[in-house]
């Protein structure tokens, strides 16, 4: 073999490995970003509405500001502020979303017979936005993160912050992160 025969094999070699990283890489970062195994998954979460915490003591007695030691009225169980049907967005997306005041004064974000699809990234938001609006690739401003979607089935619960201003929220949105696109948004209607 020439010299000339040997040239094209030795850049060949380089040329092939070089496309192959390159090649793995790319399919490395697509599995990473659209995490395809999860159109085949669910994940269902039933939690129960939270229960009032238990009172410190259970047998109440004198203090400064009740000298008689006498019982307070049992708080008033949940309330419902809001309510709504979840409707589609990117993905089919069916539910129910309240918002709910607890004995002890807290507020729940509580999603109820939902079912949706799973993907990367995917997080519950309170939005200014009404659901036709907020479904479309919108959260509108300053809208209220409330933690990662726990499962894409079933009954769950998202604490909302202490001292929360929820008139200012008409919608909740069911959105991911990683490719900002709403699953599904529910307008909340006080009740």
């Amino acid at each position: 073999m020439t010299d000339s025969q040997r040239r094209p094999r030795r850049i060949l070699r380089p040329a092939l490995a070089a496309a192959t990283a390159l090649a793995l890489l790319g399919a490395g970062l697509g599995l990473y970003l659209f995490q395809p195994w999860k159109a085949f998954t669910d994940t269902t979460v039933n939690e129960a509405l939270p229960a009032p915490a238990a009172l410190a003591s259970s047998v109440p007695g004198p203090t400064a500001t009740n000298p008689a030691g006498a019982t307070a009225a049992a708080p008033a169980g949940p309330v419902d502020l809001a309510r709504g049907s979840f409707q589609s967005g990117e993905h089919a997306t069916t539910g129910t979303a309240r918002l709910v005041r607890l004995a002890d004064g807290t507020a729940v974000l509580r999603l109820e017979n939902l079912a949706t699809s799973e993907g990367p990234d995917v997080r519950v938001y309170l939005s200014a936005l009404p659901a036709a609006r907020s479904r479309l690739h919108a959260l509108g401003d300053k809208p209220l993160g409330l933690d990662k979607l726990k499962g894409n089935h079933g009954n769950q619960n998202y604490a909302i912050p202490a001292g929360t201003d929820l008139t200012a929220f008409n919608s909740t949105v069911i959105w991911c992160e990683r490719f900002s696109v709403s699953f599904g948004a529910a307008d909340l209607t006080a009740v």
